[in-house]
């Protein structure tokens, strides 16, 4: 077995035996471990393999004006050290010295430690081993939407106790083996990568499009339109890991535009298109706004139209007007395409809860919006429509077929 180095993030001016044990089970399975100290309070009980000195100073600060920021303006601590351990970190990484990272500690440590890691590749083991890993409100701002593993030590990390002692010995395990076993994060792909967004309701069409993909010479990568696998598809996208977009599942938009539980931010379709590959776009999910367990939301959209799939999952009916003004976002980021692109409109519906005899089931509001984008679009943007239901195999196929054109097409004319 290869040693490997992980990269162990802690604050050692309130914690420190806890650190200890870290490292020693870490070195006790035949790997090294390096200490980063970000401490901002007060002294440390003992110095890191890097010290929050030199944490500090690499964020641009000393560490006596960190220590008086912490006092009195705790953010711009945090910032600094933040800024300067990412600097340390990613030169470790250049020198091919990490090849995982621990976090382990409370909110702050929580904060600090999942900072550092999202500025680590895709790929990378990293795990965050916290008190506040069951906390709904806090674990999504931590992970964001990068692949860190989030393990719940239930008790607080403040000084040994058994409890604690047996969740740091889980974390430690986990770490090692995800460093054992990781195939790196440099992968090679012997086909063209083509990211296809899906949901629930046009899984009948995504699933056999995924098929049709792989016979078409393609490998093909389902993202999640839910807010975060979309959102971390367009990160993956600008970080050059797709030849291609099937976004059959464009929900991110409308989810965005009017506040939704699935907002998936501004770079929805842009991403695609300003990084020169080519893409197909439907409008499976800008027919429903995702309002469940938003007491808000559901007050505002009370006398709309609604499908209730369970407490969390309640979708109500997106507007002819609302669907104009998702018709103007698409357009103005599909014109900015540097490669092919191509929208397809089934004409049946758009989703398993846009059909005739389901609840939201308006092709009036629908067809508001295919005038409207028609009229946004460059002349040289297709949009074809297609007598089909969105969520069947026959719409995955031609959504394949479309993207394939489109492909062979920017094939053609770089060669």
């Amino acid at each position: 077995m290869d040693k490997k180095t992980v990269l162990v993030i802690a604050n050692l001016d309130t914690r420190g035996a806890e650190f200890e044990m870290v490292k020693e089970l870490i070195q006790s399975r035949g790997h090294d471990a390096i200490l980063l100290d970000f401490s901002m309070e007060q002294v440390p009980f003992f110095e890191g393999d890097i010290t929050c000195e030199q944490v500090a100073e690499a964020g641009g600060l000393p560490i006596d004006e960190v220590r008086r920021l912490y006092r009195q303006e705790r953010q711009k601590a945090t910032d600094n050290q933040v800024r300067g351990a990412r600097k340390i970190v990613r030169e470790l990484f250049e020198d091919g010295r990490v090849h995982g990272v621990l976090g382990v500690g409370g909110g702050t440590s929580s904060l600090v430690s999942t900072s550092i890691m999202q500025s680590m590749p895709f790929g990378m083991p990293k795990l965050m081993a916290s008190s506040m890993a069951g906390h709904p409100k806090y674990v999504g701002k931590y992970v964001g939407t990068k692949d860190i593993t989030m393990l719940n030590t239930v008790v607080d990390v403040v000084e040994l106790n058994p409890i604690l002692k047996t969740q740091l010995i889980n974390a430690v395990g986990a770490i090692c083996g995800m460093v054992e076993m990781s195939p790196g994060w440099k992968v090679d792909f012997d086909r063209p990568v083509v990211a296809i967004t899906s949901f629930g309701f046009a899984e009948r069409a995504v699933e056999p499009a995924i098929h049709y993909l792989r016979d078409r010479g393609y490998t093909p990568v389902p993202c999640h339109a839910q807010g975060r696998g979309d959102r971390a598809m367009d990160e993956l996208i600008r970080d050059g890991w797709f030849s291609g977009v099937i976004d059959i599942v464009s929900r991110g938009i409308g989810e965005t535009l009017l506040g939704g539980n699935c907002a998936a931010g501004d770079d929805r379709l842009l991403a695609a298109a300003e990084s020169g590959i080519p893409q197909v776009v439907s409008p499976s999910g800008l027919d429903m706004l995702s309002v469940g367990g938003n007491q808000e939301l559901l007050e505002r959209y009370r006398d709309r139209p609604q499908a209730v799939i369970d407490r969390l999952r309640i979708e109500v009916r997106t507007s002819g007007g609302e669907l104009e003004k998702m018709a103007k976002v698409m357009a103005e980021r599909l014109n900015r395409s540097q490669a092919p692109c191509a929208v397809l409109i089934p004409l049946k519906g758009w989703s398993s809860l846009n059909k005739e005899g389901r609840p939201l089931f308006d092709p009036e509001a629908d067809r508001a919006f295919v005038t409207a984008l028609k009229k946004k679009l460059k002349a040289e943007i297709p949009v074809e429509e297609v007598d089909l239901h969105l969520n069947t195999p026959e719409f995955g196929q031609a959504a394949v077929a479309l993207f394939h054109r489109l492909y062979m097409q920017m094939k053609e004319s770089s060669s």
